[in-house]
């Protein structure tokens, strides 16, 4: 295996780790969190997109990493946020929590995962009918917030995190 494998792995591992410690694998919280009840799995997620916010752009700045967006479609993110959601509720699991479920010894996690491979492999399977419908949509281009507002992402990162901690700070205080 390349180094590049290898770091993959162990950020996977340790990935699935802050998962399993989260409790975000349990399906009380992840129920919890479609019936905003519990925002521990918000919170989770918050807190990784920051912390990715905030490491993405020192990488990009020092000119470790180049940081290139996929394009923003508009089809394509209705199309997929829909049925990602759909699957979220149907299943408890959405694909990460399913790896790390699994790796609990929760078996039933089993059918999710044969349920994401099955709609991935049906997607690839109806992509010209896609291509040729739903992502003729609104095409917005590569663009991420900073550079759809023409502002560097420095302003964005602290507007981010002072939002973010507010809502933590309410969740904490309605006890979610």
């Amino acid at each position: 295996m390349s180094i590049d494998q290898w770091l993959g792995l162990i950020t996977g591992v340790f990935f699935g780790l802050l998962l399993q410690k989260g409790r975000v694998l349990r399906f009380e919280k992840q129920v919890g969190a479609l019936l905003l009840k519990d925002m521990t799995i918000v919170k989770f997620m918050f807190s990784a997109i920051l912390v990715g916010m905030v490491g993405i752009t020192l990488l990009t700045d020092a000119g470790i990493i180049t940081a290139s967006h996929k394009s923003m479609n508009l089809g394509a993110v209705l199309l997929g946020g829909a049925l990602f959601g759909v699957g979220w509720a149907v299943m408890g699991f959405c694909p990460g929590t399913s790896i790390g479920a699994l790796g609990e010894g929760r078996w039933h996690a089993l059918f999710a995962i044969a349920g994401m491979v099955a709609g991935a492999a049906l997607y690839a399977e109806l992509y010209p009918f896609f291509q040729a419908t739903v992502m003729t949509w609104k095409e917005f281009g590569k663009i991420g917030l900073p550079e759809a507002l023409g502002v560097s992402p420095w302003l964005i990162i602290p507007l981010f995190w002072a939002a973010a901690i507010s809502l933590f700070f309410w969740f904490e205080k309605k006890k979610l």
